[in-house]
């Protein structure tokens, strides 16, 4: 059973909020691709294609993880019925957070094109996902206080709750392990992404 609501202001439907962060998604994934410019030199189009990898690792990397934190943001939104201001400017941080992701993964692309500051390009960017994570915590913590529907029971709540806190843990690693080995950090936090596209327990409606 959910707690007593402890709902900052009154509440509302949240169906306005999960159509407006499901605009902020869309244009987020579609930015991405502005990054990847076409080679100048077209006598060696192959050559310059090739040599544009650290684009298309920054792309695919973080459109799949803008993805993975869309189907997870439902997963969320799918047990919370009722939202109330402090949820509603929390999701506003974690959007502000996702449609900074497309300068984060230039940051990160340019840096590997150069060969300049992949250290610090790998750690600024896992600490753009990293806030996301951790946003993601507050936002489900703050849900179970009295806003989650009768579609989740407590132990499937604590154990999206639990998955939750294991992506600051995984993404604090990536951050950590680039700081010294950049494509070793951004491989762990690759690596994040298919293990958190698997289900989580409680994520059905009636599931436990």
């Amino acid at each position: 059973m959910a707690a007593p609501s402890a709902a900052f202001g009154g509440t509302r439907n949240p169906g306005r909020l999960v159509a407006f962060s499901d605009a902020v998604f869309a244009i987020a994934v579609t930015l991405l691709v502005l990054d990847i410019r076409p080679p100048e030199d077209f006598r060696r189009l192959f050559h310059g294609l090739g040599v544009l990898w650290p684009s298309y690792l920054a792309y695919s990397v973080t459109f799949l993880m803008i993805g993975q934190i869309w189907v997870n943001h439902h997963v969320m939104f799918d047990h919370i019925r009722m939202v109330d201001r402090l949820l509603m400017f929390l999701n506003t941080l974690l959007l502000m957070d996702v449609a900074f992701l497309p300068f984060a993964a230039s940051v990160l692309s340019d840096a590997f094109h150069s060969g300049d500051g992949q250290r610090g390009a790998v750690v600024f960017y896992g600490a753009t996902i990293e806030l996301a994570a951790i946003l993601f915590n507050i936002i489900w913590a703050h849900a179970r206080r009295g806003l989650l529907g009768s579609t989740i029971d407590d132990a499937g709540a604590r154990f999206v709750a639990r998955r939750f806190r294991v992506a600051i843990v995984w993404i604090g690693a990536g951050m950590l392990v680039g700081a010294f080995l950049p494509l070793l950090g951004v491989a762990v936090i690759a690596a994040f992404i298919p293990a958190y596209w698997l289900p989580i327990r409680g994520e059905r409606t009636g599931a436990g």
